[in-house]
């Protein structure tokens, strides 16, 4: 979810039906796959955040909160807020992310926003190189949301020049559909080279879903409920510029608000707030043997 407009998320109007949606791009069947997608049997548990206590960890997670003066990548429209419970909270055994129709104009980094919520990560506290991930959660409904559930290098390195894996985004003026997306310097949208995939998802913000990423030195598995729907593998020429998926990455969670690609169809206010709730989150890694 970093810097761009996804020209591949874009051609997925035909697939939900939608024949008014803008305008179709380049596509990218050749990483679509439908498969179990099974947790390595001698994979142990290195990381996890059940949400069992009444605030966030700031052990495992930070509030980003670093953009909000001179604004967000893609155009988004949210101010970022920082340990304030009205876009943040942990209660019942979950992580709630709320978007708001709201200007904090208090906050001393206000940047002239509309709208608030919260972004948090595990830069500087956790990251992984390789590994398998779950995240079970419920996503929001309303136009103009745009949730993330992504991860970026510790690497200081310009994007896309570290890699980005998103494991899932959606956007809410096509609500029954998750799209998974992996960014590199030779493969980004910039380029039409990017490498994703999508699939429908008629629960999406309705039931709570396991969002998952398998990891692998040689491939990247994308896929929800134990079933994928994206692979890649490490099989092209550029080394790290196509492949820089080698290296410390720190997961993401937000819920942006417009935007190039969330905003591409406008922002229903009368929808919000929009909430994204998260049930866990857990890393495993296999066992050196």
């Amino acid at each position: 979810m970093r810097i761009r407009f996804r020209l591949a998320a874009l051609a997925l109007p035909v697939l939900a039906g939608a024949m008014d949606d803008p305008p179709a791009g380049l596509g990218a069947s050749n990483y679509q796959v439908d498969a179990p997608l099974v947790r390595p049997a001698h994979a142990a548990l290195v990381w996890s955040d059940e949400f069992d206590g009444d605030r966030l960890d700031s052990a495992k997670w930070r509030y980003d909160s670093s953009r909000n003066r001179q604004g967000w990548y893609n155009h988004e429209r949210q101010y970022y807020a920082a340990d304030r419970p009205e876009n943040l909270r942990v209660a019942g055994g979950q992580l709630v992310i709320t978007a708001r129709r709201e200007r904090v104009t208090t906050a001393a980094d206000y940047g002239g926003q509309a709208y608030s919520s919260a972004r948090i990560d595990t830069a500087g506290k956790a990251g992984w190189t390789y590994g398998f991930y779950e995240i079970r959660a419920r996503l929001p409904c309303g136009r103009g949301t745009w949730p993330a559930i992504w991860m970026m290098p510790d690497a200081s390195a310009p994007w896309p020049k570290a890699g980005e894996i998103d494991i899932m985004e959606a956007v809410g003026w096509q609500p029954e559909v998750v799209h998974a997306t992996l960014h590199s310097e030779l493969f980004v949208h910039t380029k039409g080279t990017q490498r994703g995939a999508q699939r429908p998802l008629p629960t999406a913000c309705s039931a709570f879903h396991r969002y998952q990423l398998d990891w692998r030195p040689d491939s990247i598995t994308i896929g929800v409920d134990d079933r994928a729907y994206m692979r890649v593998r490490n099989d092209q020429p550029g080394g790290r510029g196509a492949w820089p998926f080698d290296r410390p990455f720190h997961l993401i969670l937000n819920l942006a608000i417009g935007g190039d690609w969330g905003g591409a169809r406008g922002i229903d206010d009368a929808a919000l707030p929009q909430t994204m709730a998260v049930d866990y989150v857990r890393v495993w890694q296999e066992r050196r043997r």
